[in-house]
């Protein structure tokens, strides 16, 4: 791979650990494409904002190609866009079902064919996708049947490519979350969602953030399934 400036897309990119992502990777000298439904322009000349549904077919492959066009290469791509609807199984709808593996898959195949294109034809770079530990892990607290249908996927596609591509450089991991103080979950929730942790509290975006930059770091690294939960995934 050549010297020049390294490009990241982030997806879900707007706030949360979306926005701490552009301003992690922003400061290691990355250039960044921030992609979300409802980005707003960014005043720094090396982040590219694109709004975008990546539920819809296309929206993906629109990203990629806006992002070569302007930057030239894609190094990292975080698939960080995500839904979460927690129901008991029988009352998900199929307004549900579309929402969520709209996000969740067809947002993540799109856009990830198309960087791991990019990255192939350039020698190499790095796929990172945030999943759920609910998916090893569930809870009878939380019902979570389309995140575990669909996270699960992501989690074992993230081995297969991780495999399928090595040879090329390009490396594949996922970080399986607990439950993150980010402006998705209200105020008044988190001390029963701090109790669903082991250590009794809940996830910082910082604590994430720094988890996708060990895995971006360490090249040896791929294929890997990072649980950052406070021991969910370990037991209850």
């Amino acid at each position: 791979m050549s010297a020049a400036q390294k490009v990241a897309i982030v997806t879900g990119a707007s706030q949360g650990i979306g926005a701490g992502l552009v301003a992690a990777y922003r400061k290691l000298g990355y250039r960044v494409v921030a992609v979300s439904r409802s980005i707003e322009e960014s005043g720094d000349p090396e982040v590219l904002a694109i709004r975008a549904d990546l539920s819809r077919p296309g929206a993906g492959v629109e990203v990629v190609q806006q992002t070569l066009a302007t930057f030239g290469r894609i190094d990292t791509l975080v698939n960080n866009a995500g839904i979460f609807l927690a129901k008991p199984f029988t009352e998900y709808t199929d307004e549900d079902y579309d929402a969520v593996t709209g996000i969740n898959l067809r947002g993540f195949f799109d856009i990830s064919r198309g960087a791991v294109a990019a990255m192939v034809e350039q020698g190499g770079g790095h796929v990172v996708s945030i999943s759920t530990t609910l998916v090893d892990h569930a809870l009878a607290q939380v019902p979570s049947a389309l995140a575990s249908l669909t996270k699960g996927g992501l989690n074992a596609v993230t081995r297969s490519l991780a495999i399928e591509y090595a040879a090329r450089g390009v490396r594949v991991n996922s970080v399986a979350l607990g439950i993150i103080r980010t402006p998705m979950h209200a105020p008044e929730t988190h001390d029963f969602l701090a109790g669903l942790h082991p250590v009794g509290r809940l996830g910082e975006i910082d604590e994430v953030v720094d988890a996708i930059l060990y895995l971006e770091n360490n090249r040896f690294v791929t294929g890997e399934i990072l649980h950052v939960d406070g021991g969910q995934s370990a037991g209850h």
